[in-house]
């Protein structure tokens, strides 16, 4: 090898290990990997793992993970390949988090996620067809500080009836107890081990529906995440179903979402702590949820904002407790309906009417809850207004005050002032300084251009005219929506962008705003589509109403049917009424014969009829019988 060639190989060796050099430190990334499987094939589906799965998904994405792979209703094949994939994502990341949520199995100690094509109609085939749980423990063992793995999959074995026990092979009720080998890493199931999981009667399962509340709040510590999960699954279930997490961490916090960083800087003056305190509260206002006031209260406890913040949770409670008490009513109602619709006994009518009753007193009672924590927080909120209106004109005050105090350092000086104007007379400089607004209104919350795009979604979506998610692009969908909210709402706000303006008159509207439209099959109920189930014996026409289903009768044969004359195919009249009849066509013989034939058809110029006993057909000529000569045909002759 050439010299040259040594140097320009050392040149490029060099340059690649100065960038390696010089390359700045990774930043922590946050993965995840989300799957919902509710559509089986082989099985019953089951209702709330789709939702479950997109609303675990949202809440990673709110809580910033660098990546989240939400994925629904997976075979065998592509749930490996989907194992596959993430385990490469994973491999430099510091938290790796896989959520499922479907049908899960345990065999011979080990648990299995069935995918959507699965059919174990031997115990041995969860071999093949079934994804082990150490395989899901594999894709996440590349991450650094945690590997989370979230099953919401301890529901009922639904091959349990149509198995075949080939090896005799024991087959557990619920997910097997799993003790993690390696390092931080975390198993939760929705229930301990052999137990098993609601999959819920609403939207979400219980354990999912407590696991978006919990896991994402800033700041709290993964396994204190989870107890709070717990908490809440057993008060839900009435202590029927108990969550439990598998597995260790160390003595730190590890938190999913890092908690707010507040830089240690010198005491700043009250009116900039007040101005961070308002700031804050501001934008825990704008998102309007649960776990915004939850993590305000963790970092103002007491104070002027604190009760305020205290209020806005009783209102989330209230409307908590009345969406419930609809909900209840609603369902008791329709049952009071379809016991009424069967004809069921007049003691099960009238118990169903009382416990409709007793549910739609205890909804009007959580509508005038709601509305009295309505009110107290409106008035709270007008207070609020007052109080820092009096502040800044406070601080506008003591500005101008400081800015229109003279220089005295130049007049004790003994410099002369400047020809015409007075010793009191501010210079330029202390006239730009008295233009300057107070520090409160500089400390004002500046929401960057994402931020309140996610919050006018978010409050367009309240709203009703919204089915998108809010991700902060105001994009095509969101314009749309915005019209269709200034057509029902009769307001003129701007669709091509979104403003704290726009957010304020979204948040004016209490109520639905804009109609639920829902498909053939399903009818509005609240701000969800349900479907239309029809009694037995009834079926649902094109109105979306339940009718008697209509019986077709069988045509029966009768003497006096098979008597008729047979009509035609496809049409409505009989032969015989459509033309005259018509004379069997003669059959002439390919030659005459003088040979005469006993027995057979006879025909004239009129009709056909057999031969007479003791007749004889014979051939006869034009010529013989007179007419035109060439003719002829067979005559009937008896002697």
């Amino acid at each position: 090898m050439s010299l040259r060639r040594y140097l320009d190989l050392f040149g490029f060796l060099l340059a690649a290990v100065t960038a390696l050099i010089c390359q700045p430190a990774s930043a922590e990334t946050r993965v995840a990997l989300v799957i919902g499987n509710s559509e089986y094939r082989n099985v019953p589906r089951l209702a709330n793992p789709d939702n479950d799965a997109a609303a675990f998904a949202r809440t990673m994405e709110q809580a910033g993970f660098d990546v989240v792979e939400a994925r629904h209703d997976l075979t065998g094949a592509e749930m490996r390949r989907a194992l596959r994939d993430f385990g490469d994502k994973a491999r430099n990341a510091d938290m790796a988090v896989i959520y499922y949520a479907g049908h899960g199995i345990e065999v011979e100690g080990t648990n299995y996620l069935i995918p959507i094509d699965a059919a174990l109609q031997r115990d041995t085939d969860v071999y093949d067809e079934a994804i082990s749980l150490d395989r899901v423990l594999v894709a996440v063992e590349s991450a650094k500080q945690l590997r989370l793995v979230i099953l919401d999959a301890c529901r009922d074995n639904p091959f349990d009836k149509t198995m075949k026990r080939v090896s005799m092979r024991s087959i557990g009720r619920g997910l097997a107890k799993v003790e993690p080998t390696s390092p931080n890493t975390l198993i939760a199931y929705a229930a301990k081990a052999g137990s098993t999981a609601a999959d819920g009667d609403s939207k979400h399962s219980p354990f999912t529906a407590a696991l978006v509340r919990h896991i994402a709040t800033p700041g709290l510590d993964v396994r204190k995440a989870f107890g709070f999960v717990r908490d809440d699954v057993l008060k839900v279930t009435n202590n029927r179903q108990e969550p439990y997490v598998y597995g260790s961490l160390g003595g730190e916090d590890v938190p999913l979402v890092p908690a707010k960083v507040v830089p240690a800087v010198p005491a700043a003056p009250v009116a900039d702590a007040r101005a961070e305190v308002r700031r804050d509260y501001e934008l825990s206002l704008q998102l309007g949820t649960r776990a915004a006031w939850d993590t305000f209260l963790k970092s103002y406890p007491t104070g002027f904002y604190a009760d305020l913040a205290k209020g806005q949770l009783d209102k989330i409670a209230a409307e908590d407790a009345r969406l419930a008490a609809t909900e209840k009513a609603r369902e008791t109602a329709d049952e009071k309906a379809r016991l009424a619709a069967e004809g069921a006994k007049q003691a099960d009518v009238a118990k169903a009417a009382a416990a409709a009753k007793v549910a739609e007193e205890a909804r009007v009672a959580a509508e005038k809850a709601k509305r009295i924590e309505q009110a107290k927080v409106d008035a709270a909120e007008q207070a609020r207004e007052a109080v820092e209106r009096a502040a800044d004109t406070s601080d506008s005050k003591s500005s101008a005050i400081v800015s229109n105090t003279p220089d005295r350092s130049s007049t004790q000086s003994g410099a002369p002032a400047p020809t015409g104007t007075s010793p009191a007379a501010p210079t330029p400089a202390r006239q730009t300084a008295s233009r300057t607004p107070p520090a409160e209104s500089v400390a004002q919350p500046t929401l960057s251009a994402v931020d309140i795009n996610k919050s006018v979604q978010a409050e367009l979506r309240r709203v009703g005219c919204y089915d998108g998610s809010a991700d902060g692009e105001w994009g095509r969908a969101s314009r749309l929506a915005l019209e269709k909210f200034n057509r029902y709402a009769d307001a003129k706000v701007n669709v091509r962008l979104a403003s704290l303006d726009t957010l304020g008159v979204i948040k004016g509207k209490t109520a639905r705003v804009c109609p639920l439209i829902c498909r053939h099959g399903y009818k509005a109920d609240g701000d969800t589509c349900t479907k239309i189930t029809c009694g037995q014996g009834k079926v649902l026409n094109d109105d979306n109403e339940c009718v008697a289903r209509k019986e077709r009768k069988a045509p029966s044969a009768s003497r006096e049917r098979d008597n008729r004359r047979p009509r035609r195919a496809a049409r409505g009249r009989f032969d015989d009424e459509l033309a005259p009849p018509i004379a069997a066509p003669r059959r002439l013989p390919r030659r005459a014969s003088t040979r005469p034939e006993q027995g057979g058809i006879v025909c004239d110029d009129h009709t056909c009829h057999p031969v007479k006993r003791g007749c004889r057909i014979e051939f006869r000529t034009t010529a013989e019988g007179g007419g035109r000569l060439g003719g002829g045909g067979n005559v009937e002759i008896c002697n």
